[in-house]
């Protein structure tokens, strides 16, 4: 099976764009997006999709969670090209699940309205997609997406999470998944420190936390030539654990190549949840496989240090978008590419 996994670049913020073919001569080619950046980087992918694949339209269109930085970019794709299936999560479709925790301050339908508002793009992606025949699926643990199996979320911890996510209004009840991260995030950004490590030297923490949000990205994974593919969008460790036992009851196999979660974040990976990923550390020079971060091109702080250590002492040499595509491929590619610069170990890091 020939494919290309292309990384596109997103601008200045950062963000995802993620454009998949897959297939044969024989019975033909499948394209799969995933996200879509923001709404400048729509462009981006349809022009992308049109130079390289012409005469193709999406078979799947995936959107991992729906943060800005993945989200907003898809409409206007949606606008442009025809695309067969959208898979996507609409929190509002759960809203009878999560009433009890407003403390009935919402109607069922006033609190549906209320988080549509806040997601008007999800709600235009609905409105294009029943305008434009296209089948909408829900995404969660096990669903198929052409060659790839979703991980992560399951439904249940999705659903438990919606009442934390960023753009819902504030819950009343306490059972809540990630209390106080935005308070904790900004304690950790005021407490930074310098940290010097080696090869043998590893000082990313043992525990983290990311957002709700980030927490109920889909979690993607295909094997694609005999090799395992991973993609983890802004998953974080506990959406990664979730994926790997799931991984691991499926009998898939150690992937080889794995995209870095949340741009390089130090918040969405541990070194036991790389450990189980990738593999235990290896000696230097070792080569297992290649990992791949969307990074903004004035985000000259990421990937952080520790994260890109972490993945090349486990055999994973690190590329990152910035200003330009990646593509990895197998059997096919693209002519007049300019080879890939990886990143380099850094032997001092930003710590908390």
């Amino acid at each position: 099976m020939k494919y290309e996994v292309d990384f596109l670049p997103v601008g200045e913020g950062s963000g995802d764009a993620i454009v998949i073919r897959y297939g044969d001569d024989t019975d033909g080619y499948l394209l799969h997006v995933v996200d879509g950046g923001r709404t400048e980087t729509a462009k981006t992918i349809v022009d992308h999709i049109n130079a390289v694949y012409p005469g193709y339209f999406i078979n799947h269109m995936v959107l991992s969670h729906a943060d800005d930085d993945h989200a907003t970019g898809l409409v206007g794709v949606m606008e442009k090209m025809e695309v067969r299936n959208l898979w996507m999560n609409r929190p509002w479709l759960y809203a009878e699940q999560i009433l009890h925790h407003f403390h009935g301050n919402f109607t069922l339908q006033g609190l549906i309205d209320d988080i549509k508002r806040r997601h008007p793009y999800l709600v235009e992606l609905e409105r294009l997609a029943i305008k434009n025949g296209t089948v909408i699926h829900e995404v969660f643990q096990g669903a198929q997406i052409g060659a790839f199996t979703v991980l992560a979320p399951t439904k249940g911890r999705y659903i438990n999470s919606i009442p934390d996510f960023g753009k819902t209004p504030t819950r009343y009840t306490e059972d809540a998944a990630v209390p106080g991260f935005g308070a904790l995030r900004a304690l950790f950004e005021g407490a930074k420190k310098w940290l010097e490590e080696s090869w043998n030297v590893e000082t990313l923490a043992n525990t983290s936390e990311t957002s709700a949000s980030n927490e109920s990205c889909v979690v993607q994974y295909a094997m694609l030539e005999d090799e395992g593919i991973l993609l983890t969008a802004d998953v974080g460790p506990v959406g990664l654990t979730e994926a790997a036992d799931f991984g691991a009851l499926r009998g898939f196999v150690q992937p080889k190549f794995v995209q870095v979660p949340h741009h390089g974040s130090r918040h969405n990976v541990t070194p036991a949840v790389l450990d189980r990923w990738l593999g235990a550390i290896q000696p230097n020079g070792t080569r297992v496989g290649v990992a791949y971060c969307s990074v903004g091109s004035n985000k000259t702080d990421y990937p952080r240090g520790q994260v890109k250590n972490a993945f090349m002492r486990r055999g994973f040499q690190v590329y990152s978008t910035r200003a330009h595509m990646l593509s990895h491929s197998f059997g096919g590619g693209h002519a007049n590419m300019s080879p890939a610069i990886p990143e380099q170990f850094a032997h001092t890091v930003e710590g908390l």
